[in-house]
């Protein structure tokens, strides 16, 4: 496509900003950024603007001031829409390498907590492990689990072959009393993802009743996708690095957030 290969984004994003339409702050469509970044279909594009709003409703920043649906299936983007659009789009492609590029130049002080855009993702898939954590503690409830801890402690065996007190020690976090899961990589956020969703699926399935029978299962299920990520990249997952505290990278999307509404901020006139 000849429009691939216009720079939007090199040097000071020019051809981007020119494609900025006032409207009390600037706004791109997001039918026009679509092309910027290289997608040929929305159906495609949609999906980078779904993840994109599922994380400014993580962020509790509102999703309707940031992404406002006009004209059926189109949006207008507000400068950090178009942001969190990049950074969930797919790396792949060159145009959206650039795109995330620019705008963490823009994101000057939200790059002390964002180092990637592997970071933006890990803030989703985290909020979306508390919300499987919620009902599988109903699934274990149901399933007659009265010690918690010890069907928790089964599937961080199960999945790291040791509890999660020795696991905190291994990664380094022996003192810290804040959740493992706020630390971990976007990989491994994704794998415990899957063990607590196939874990609930389990119990509910084959009906299991009892703290001992459900331990079983919690384990099986961790064995099962420890499995799975060693057969994939021969790495344990007990050996895979922890990145920045998840809080911070909030921390740092609040303040991108903030920077870009100061940015553009319709001037006022002078008297």
């Amino acid at each position: 496509m000849e429009d691939q290969l216009v720079p939007y984004f090199d040097g000071e994003g020019e051809v981007f900003e020119q494609r900025g339409r006032p409207n009390g702050g600037v706004y791109w469509l997001a039918s026009d950024f679509m092309a910027m970044l290289g997608y040929s279909t929305f159906s495609t594009f949609e999906n980078a603007i779904n993840r994109a709003i599922a994380t400014c409703t993580t962020l509790k920043i509102p999703v309707a001031e940031n992404f406002e649906q006009v004209g059926g299936d189109d949006y207008r983007l507000t400068r950090f829409a178009c942001y969190l659009v990049a950074m969930n789009g797919d790396t792949r492609k060159p145009q959206v390498a650039l795109a995330q590029a620019y705008f963490a130049g823009l994101a000057e002080a939200a790059q002390e907590y964002i180092n990637s855009a592997q970071d933006v993702e890990r803030v989703q898939i985290r909020d979306e492990v508390s919300e499987r954590e919620k009902g599988l503690v109903s699934a274990a409830k149901k399933a007659g689990v009265v010690d918690y801890g010890l069907f928790q402690n089964a599937g961080y065996r199960g999945m790291y072959n040791m509890n999660l007190t020795r696991l905190k020690n291994v990664k380094g976090l022996g003192d810290m009393k804040r959740s493992l899961l706020d630390f971990m990589g976007k990989r491994e956020l994704a794998g415990n993802l899957f063990r607590i969703t196939e874990t609930e699926a389990r119990l509910t399935s084959e009906k299991t009743r009892g703290q001992r029978p459900a331990e079983v299962v919690a384990e099986d299920v961790g064995k099962k996708v420890r499995k799975t990520m060693i057969e994939n990249t021969g790495t344990h997952p007990e050996l895979l690095h922890l990145e920045g505290d998840i809080q911070g990278v909030k921390k740092g999307l609040k303040q991108a957030h903030r920077e870009f509404l100061r940015l553009d901020k319709p001037k006022g006139k002078k008297p």
